[in-house]
């Protein structure tokens, strides 16, 4: 396989991953809303018997929306440094080519 279609396929495949993550936080904001309506109902100073049980509750669903964002932030970190790799990012050669040189994809002559 050319270099060329490798990169092409890694692109193809950080597409197909970019629209898998976007219909989980699709799911994810559907769960968070329903999250969200439980707690305005459930999470009140009537439901415990002391502030410092009320608090440990809400940190704990704090804490998993914060993991959940953690773990997308470090899937999309990981999509960036493969399209770093394939686009060339121009940082490391020490010039402003950016996307259109280095050691990254051609893509050829796009007035065709």
């Amino acid at each position: 396989m050319s270099r060329e279609k490798a990169f092409l396929q890694m692109l193809e495949s950080t597409a197909v991953i970019q629209w898998n993550v976007a219909m989980i936080l699709e799911a994810k904001a559907v769960e968070a809303e329903k999250v969200k309506q439980w707690t305005q109902h459930h999470i009140h100073a009537r439901a415990f018997e002391s502030h410092e049980e009320q608090l440990k509750e809400t940190l704990s669903i704090h804490e998993v929306i914060v993991e959940m964002v953690e773990g997308l932030t470090k899937l999309e970190n990981g999509l960036y440094s493969n399209l770093k790799a394939v686009l060339g990012s121009g940082e490391e050669e020490g010039g402003g080519e950016g996307f259109s040189g280095g050691d990254g994809f051609d893509f050829g002559d796009l007035s065709k």
